[in-house]
């Protein structure tokens, strides 16, 4: 069962027209037509606003890999423990505060700066945590990483029923900015992409911790997971390492493999149960874009209103790679959703891969 979700929200609000503005202002004039031409993919993101975790003046001005790596790691630690925090005592989906003492699994989800030891090493050691604590650090699976991050919780709570995870996704994809990075990709990139953690408790069947969830509202609990990867598909998304940084891969490709790769996997995943896309209540989609929602929603053939949190999310958040998901469930878990409802959470990374997971809503 999927107990509770938190939020990390960075402080820097920016609306659409404020970064379009200043993507126009900032990359050299010489490719002011190119810069140009490209403009209107702010207008056309279905993106109102994202946060960040750094100003624009930051953003202007240059920076070493070494000087945004060790900002990512300062930033990651202080907005994971927010989602963290936020999490374990969200008063809307528990009863009582879930203790530090109770997760004895973190599972750390990001691909936007390196670490090692790995962030939640740093996390432990500013909260309560047990030392025996078992850690599954995730990196490199970019947007596709929350979704991931709950199948393998899920995996393990399943050999473990009396157990409970965390799972935190943090990305800060501000801190990759490059400004001298003329390719399309990262003008897209720009207009698409903002920062932000999450964090969620997932328990097993036998968890003594259950009844601290607040049952008013049916939770979801995963009943299976598929994740499927593409081979000889590295150049769709992902990142090139330089000397600068990284630089995003992202090429406008993707609603076509929506079409295709994505669309044959659903189809082989709802088979297996047997259910029909009209079985499903809602889709828990990650929003990696308009035109990647809209491509789900044609091969579906479902209405807006079944992926409209990922419409929401996108609209205020962005696309903040893999802790976009979450933001995403968080929503749905706010609704009113009947009991024995199904859900589809649905992820595409790097790889190129796809991960989906059956949701049930269950009052207990």
């Amino acid at each position: 069962m999927i107990g509770s979700i938190g939020l990390g929200i960075p402080p820097y609000d920016m609306p659409q027209h404020s970064v379009k503005s200043f993507i126009s202002n900032v990359f050299d004039k010489s490719a002011s037509r190119l810069i140009d031409r490209l403009l209107p993919v702010f207008d056309n993101a279905q993106i109102d606003r994202r946060q960040f975790v750094v100003d624009q003046e930051w953003l202007q001005n240059d920076h070493t890999f070494e000087e945004k790596n060790d900002l990512y790691h300062q930033c990651a630690q202080t907005f994971s423990l927010k989602a963290i925090d936020a999490c374990l005592t969200n008063d809307h989906l528990l009863n009582e505060t879930i203790p530090y003492e109770a997760i004895d699994m973190i599972i750390f989800v990001s691909s936007t700066g390196i670490a090692a030891p790995s962030i939640d090493t740093y996390i432990m050691n500013e909260r309560p945590f047990r030392e025996d604590v078992v850690r599954m650090p995730l990196w490199g699976l970019g947007c596709a990483g929350g979704a991931i991050g709950l199948s393998r919780a899920s995996d393990w709570i399943s050999a473990h029923p009396d157990k409970n995870v965390l799972l935190v996704c943090c990305e800060l994809c501000s801190l990759t900015f490059q400004k001298d990075d003329l390719r399309k990709s990262n003008i897209v990139g720009s207009a698409l992409f903002g920062d932000g953690a999450a964090a969620a408790l997932l328990m097993g069947e036998k968890s003594s911790w259950r009844s601290a969830v607040n049952h008013s509202k049916p939770k979801p609990q995963i009943l299976q997971t598929s994740s499927a990867t593409k081979k000889n598909s590295h150049s769709v998304m992902g990142w090139n390492m330089t000397d600068r940084g990284m630089e995003v891969i992202f090429t406008k490709s993707i609603p076509a493999q929506v079409r295709s790769f994505w669309k044959k996997h659903i189809e082989t995943f709802l088979a297996d149960f047997p259910l029909s896309y009209h079985h499903i209540h809602s889709f828990i989609a990650h929003p990696g874009g308009k035109k990647v929602l809209e491509a789900m929603e044609k091969v579906l053939q479902a209405p807006q209103a079944k992926f409209m949190h990922s419409h929401g999310v996108l609209r205020e958040h962005g696309n903040m790679s893999s802790a976009t998901v979450l933001y995403v469930l968080y929503e749905w878990m706010k609704e009113d959703i009947p009991e024995k409802m199904l859900s589809i959470v649905s992820a595409l990374g790097p790889g190129f891969s796809s991960e989906l997971l059956l949701l049930e809503w269950n009052e207990h």
